[in-house]
Formats: C-alpha cells, sequence, structure tokens
C-alpha cells in the first residue's frame, strides 16, 4: 500500500511515517518503479509505535517495542525490554516535574506577597504555613484518569439541595444566582497532627487538597474580576471539620457541607472509598442559572487547578450585567 494509505490507517500523517523511516523504524519494500510498498505489518508497527507516544516515550525510544512485536510476541510490551523503556519514561517525567517545581516555588511565593500585600491573610513565613505545603503536591502522584463518572453533569439542573456553610448561613444549590458560580468539590482536608487515611498517595487524585484551597485561596479576586460570582469549596466533611481549614488558611470563601451525600443521589457526583470512609472525587463546577454549564474532571494537579479554572473563565466572558469587572 502506498505511504498516505498506511498514515490514514494508522491515524498519523505522512511526515510522521517518513520519520520512523528515518530511525529505521520502518522499512517498507520498493515497487518496480520506486514508490515504497507499506505491508499490513507495518500498519501494526506504526500504530503501536504511536501507543508509546502517547505515554510519553520518544519516539526514537520505540524500537524494543517494535523489535519485540518482531519477535513474534503478541504486545509489544512482552519482553524485558519493553517495560525497561517504560520506567525510563518515568524517570525522566518525574525529573522534569521535579525540576518545573523547584522552578514554580519562587512565582508561587512571589504571588502570595502579591496577592495579599496589605490584607490580613498573613505572607509565608509570618504565621502562614509553608509555601512548600500549600501550594505543591509530592512528585510521582498516580494522575487521575476520566473514567466518564461526570460526563453526565454538563447541562445538568442542580437539584433543590440546601447545604450548610462555614459562614453560618444555609444555600440552595439551584438558586446561587444568574451569574457564574464556582463550587470545586473535594475529597478531604487534613488536620495538622491527623493522619490522612491509609495508602492516601496511592489513590489517584486524592491527594492535593489544601493545595488546591490555597490556589483558589491566591486566585480569589481573579477568578471574580473574571466573572464569577462567588466561589465555594464543598465536600462531606461537617461544617466545624471544614471551618477549621477556612481559619487556618484564612480562605475568602466559603465551605458547604454534604455529610449526608445527598449530591451523589440527587446529581451522581462520584465518590470513591477511603479509610471506612465515602468520599467525593475531586471535581469542580460552573454553575449558572441553576445549571451545570461546564464540569472540570478529573483534576490534576490540584495545585494548579485554581488557574485552569481561572483561564476557562476568561475564555469564556459572559457578557451583560453577569460579568463582574
Amino acid at each position: 500500500m502506498r505511504i498516505s494509505a498506511l498514515a490514514r490507517r494508522a491515524g498519523v500523517t505522512t511526515k510522521a511515517v517518513r520519520s520512523c523511516e528515518s530511525l529505521g523504524l520502518l522499512t517498507p519494500g520498493r515497487l518496480p518503479n520506486g514508490y515504497r510498498d507499506y505491508s499490513e505489518h507495518d500498519v501494526r508497527l506504526t500504530r503501536e509505535i504511536r501507543a508509546p507516544g502517547r505515554l510519553g516515550i520518544p519516539v526514537e525510544r520505540t524500537r524494543p517495542f517494535l523489535e519485540c512485536l518482531t519477535a513474534g510476541h503478541r504486545h509489544a510490551d512482552d519482553c524485558p525490554a519493553s517495560p525497561a523503556g517504560y520506567r525510563d519514561a518515568i524517570d525522566e517525567l518525574t525529573r522534569r516535574i521535579e525540576g518545573l517545581t523547584a522552578r514554580r516555588a519562587a512565582p508561587a511565593a512571589q504571588l502570595h506577597h502579591a496577592a495579599h500585600r496589605g490584607s490580613h491573610v498573613p505572607p509565608a513565613g509570618e504565621g502562614a504555613e509553608p509555601m512548600t505545603d500549600d501550594t505543591s503536591v509530592p512528585a510521582g502522584l498516580p494522575v487521575p484518569e476520566d473514567d466518564g463518572a461526570a460526563a453526565h453533569l454538563p447541562g445538568a439542573r442542580l437539584p433543590r439541595l440546601t447545604l450548610r456553610s462555614t459562614g453560618g448561613t444555609a444555600f440552595r444549590l439551584d438558586a446561587l444566582g444568574s451569574g457564574r458560580t464556582v463550587v470545586y468539590v473535594y475529597p478531604l482536608t487534613r488536620r495538622p497532627g491527623i493522619d490522612l487515611p491509609e495508602g492516601w498517595d496511592s489513590i489517584p487524585g486524592a491527594r492535593g487538597c489544601t493545595p488546591e484551597a490555597c490556589g483558589f485561596r491566591d486566585h480569589h479576586r481573579d477568578l471574580l474580576a473574571a466573572g464569577a460570582q462567588g466561589v465555594f469549596g464543598l465536600s462531606s466533611q461537617d461544617t466545624d471539620y471544614q471551618r477549621e481549614v477556612v481559619e487556618r488558611l484564612h480562605l475568602p470563601f466559603q465551605m458547604l457541607s454534604d455529610p449526608a451525600r445527598s449530591l451523589v443521589q440527587e446529581l451522581g457526583l462520584p465518590t470513591f472509598e477511603a479509610g471506612g470512609l465515602t468520599l467525593y472525587k475531586r471535581l469542580t463546577l460552573i454553575i449558572r442559572d441553576g445549571v451545570v454549564e461546564h464540569v472540570f474532571y478529573p483534576v490534576f494537579p490540584p495545585h494548579e487547578h485554581a488557574w485552569q479554572v481561572l483561564t476557562w473563565l476568561r475564555d469564556h466572558p459572559l457578557e451583560g450585567p453577569a460579568l463582574r469587572a
């Protein structure tokens, strides 16, 4: 078959096919007229080259996977050299994450100082928790995958459900107003001196509630300026438990408590089990006129999520009086 047919069937560009040839990963035959002649085996190899690429493995490092197929194995990672390729990719990504995290610390600290200059919120190093605890998460945490558990939420109408808040008031979710409200749903914040459920860091998407809250704290003014009429955190912890984190982190917004997990039945919010607890999975709802306009799920990394929400609000501005300057 011709190169265009191979590219179409393998889901790649002709340029990508030629790149694989230049690396010696594909060796097509030649027709009498000199044109390349690709086989079904080449189609399979090209598809397998794409798979490691989606995992962050460069094309030039896919040779062990292709050699495994050529040796007659059913799967490209059946050979010992293939898992080694996975490990190399993980190590390289870990190094990059750690390097970026270190680079991020300085502007994150400066953002915190700038955001709260002249306010009652103490800057890092003056009574607040260390920035390394608030604004980052450990490297190497498992990344949550989109399991489709929130696919039904966009367009869903909020139930007539009243939840208590840390401010001592009650809010009806279907009556939050005609503008946009940001409600970020999180599993569990850790109180100082109290351990998290066993195996917490190994649960994809579990770790990072405090950094996420601090992100929404630091970007709160920007979120309002971008069109949000309000920001709320929501979890299944009771109000007294939530009030501790609001006070400790100096959060400028309220938390909503749903200890009965009513939103599981009413709205189908996804949950997971940890330490004998049923907890909400991390997601964020953009609510407008009592309807879910947009949902962020899964959320990762949590310490950067407030910026993701802010970017979305700026990219999707409201027109008319609902937009706050």
